[in-house]
């Protein structure tokens, strides 16, 4: 993957856990980790979302954002702000979600997996403290690899080297949902 000098912006209809809409002036100088996530995917409740938590608990806010992205290619019904608001109270998450804003044509990719060509739930962009996007993921990486990750960002003045992206697979499976395509 290229490593984007100007990364779109998150394109959100709602926030939570946080008074207004995050990026980029509100993060500038710190590594950013956003977190795509859908509230009914197994991997992301599973395995990205308590990562995420843990990442927030591992490095200083003052360093480190954690934002999640509930980004919804699926379910739609099922995945309202009002249901996302009591999944976030019930799963004890505290760090700052945006609801990815739908698709103005109607179509069921939401306008930030789109602008970010997202495969799938979850997914992580990690940006460096200039706001680079240096490490987009399909799936969730390691503890270890992705800490070591963050922590090589944070020691830096420049950006890591850009990251590679996961294969997909089609549907729900092994810890990722996968968007259609088209």
């Amino acid at each position: 993957m290229t490593q984007l000098s100007t990364p779109p912006p998150l394109k959100t209809v709602r926030w939570f856990n946080t008074d207004g809409p995050l990026f980029p002036p509100v993060l500038a100088g710190r590594v950013v980790a956003v977190y795509a996530f859908q509230m009914l995917c197994p991997g992301c409740v599973a395995n990205a979302l308590p990562q995420a938590q843990r990442l927030r608990e591992a490095f200083a806010e003052s360093d480190l954002a954690v934002i999640g992205l509930h980004t919804v290619f699926e379910h739609h019904e099922a995945n309202t702000p009002a249901a996302l608001e009591a999944f976030l109270h019930e799963y004890r998450i505290r760090f700052p979600v945006g609801v990815d804003a739908p698709d103005p044509d109607g179509g069921p990719i939401p306008q930030t997996m789109a602008a970010y060509a997202l495969q799938g739930t979850p997914s992580l962009l990690l940006f460096d403290r200039q706001g680079r996007l240096v490490h987009q993921l399909f799936g969730h990486p390691p503890d270890l690899t992705l800490g070591a990750a963050v922590q090589a960002l944070l020691q830096s003045e420049k950006a890591g080297s850009p990251g590679a992206r996961a294969e997909a697979g089609d549907g729900c499976a092994d810890g990722v949902c996968v968007a259609p395509v088209g």
